[in-house]
């Protein structure tokens, strides 16, 4: 087992300089502190207060994510985490993240400076700096929606989109839809082209042909359905499936700006079921994922990478809503 002494032999400096190094003490330059921090995480060392029996500190790293009250994404999936956390009276951090913490500090180092056990990554992607680092960390990681190959120590949780596409599919389908157009979140995103794949798939199952014109990448906000709506109107598509609730609000509004109704000339699908989906006038017919469950998940899979049970994926199950914002096509 690693030592603070085995640090400072392998560094060459005094035992008391590592331990300012590992507690972030103000008097030793910032270069001492990140190579005493560099070595023990390359040593393997784990301070006293986590090997204490029963003593978790773990954190939520959030990026990209709105969490604050219950209508946003975030919310309902750091209230299952904590939940289950307090059952096991674990002590959880919320973190907001952004760029410049992580160019500043390495992964590892920030965790080991700061005692963290373990971290669940909310709205991250495969770009950013900490996700890079992933590969080669030793820290219990679980990221949402993302999926990091080949190392024992992260876990992914997320919702299966093959079969809740599906299923939103086979309803369009029924209805006589044959011109299906599908808005999606981010390009460079694990979890779109994942729900890109599972249309696709969903699409020719069902016998007809996929389109591209109709298949489109945007941005997880409403805003962007400005951009592909006309489009898709253009090429003769009488349903949209959009990749989430907020997408779908969008495209709802650029519909109705083009004198059409929903759902009696176009139908519209969403992804997620959040609050505002029974809300809306239409309400949205949408895929739920429900993030009460993910955040609970999330932590059953840290807890077991903590305890060394290495697992890799975790997948919910996804649900069909329907609600008035889909119909028959129009003849």
């Amino acid at each position: 087992m690693v030592t603070i002494k085995d640090i400072a032999n392998r560094l060459g400096i005094a035992v008391s300089t590592v331990s300012k190094g590992l507690n972030n003490a103000s008097d030793i330059s910032e270069e001492t502190r990140q190579l005493v921090l560099d070595t023990a995480i390359e040593m393997g060392y784990t301070s006293k207060k986590l090997k204490a029996s029963g003593s978790r500190k773990v954190c939520i790293f959030i990026e990209n994510m709105d969490y604050e009250n219950i209508e946003q994404f975030g919310y309902e999936i750091i209230v299952g985490f904590k939940l289950s956390a307090a059952r096991r009276k674990w002590d959880v951090s919320v973190i907001p993240t952004n760029l410049n913490l992580q160019t500043t500090e390495k992964y590892d180092s920030y965790m080991l400076r700061n005692g963290y056990s373990g971290a669940f990554l909310l709205g991250f992607t495969l770009h950013d700096d900490w996700v890079k680092q992933l590969n080669k960390t030793t820290v219990p990681t679980v990221l949402l929606d993302n999926y990091i190959e080949k190392n024992v120590h992260v876990g992914y949780v997320g919702t299966d989109s093959s079969e809740g596409i599906d299923s939103a599919v086979s309803h369009l389908y029924d209805l006589g839809h044959k011109k299906i157009a599908f808005l999606n979140g981010a390009k460079n995103s694990m979890v779109s082209e994942q729900r890109r794949q599972a249309f696709v798939n969903s699409i020719i199952k069902h016998g007809l042909i996929p389109e591209e014109n109709l298949i489109r990448y945007g941005y997880y906000v409403p805003d962007c359905a400005k951009d592909h709506v006309p489009g898709f109107l253009e090429d003769g598509a009488t349903a949209i499936m959009c990749a989430s609730d907020l997408i779908a609000t969008g495209v709802i509004a650029e519909v109705l700006k083009h004198g059409l109704r929903v759902p009696e000339d176009i139908s519209v699908i969403g992804f997620d079921d959040l609050p505002i989906a029974s809300q809306l006038s239409p309400s949205l017919t949408t895929i739920r994922q429900d993030r009460t469950d993910l955040g609970k998940s999330a932590f059953l899979l840290l807890d077991g990478l903590v305890h060394g049970i290495s697992t890799s994926k975790l997948l919910l199950r996804a649900k069909f809503i329907t609600r008035e914002s889909t119909g028959p096509r129009k003849a």
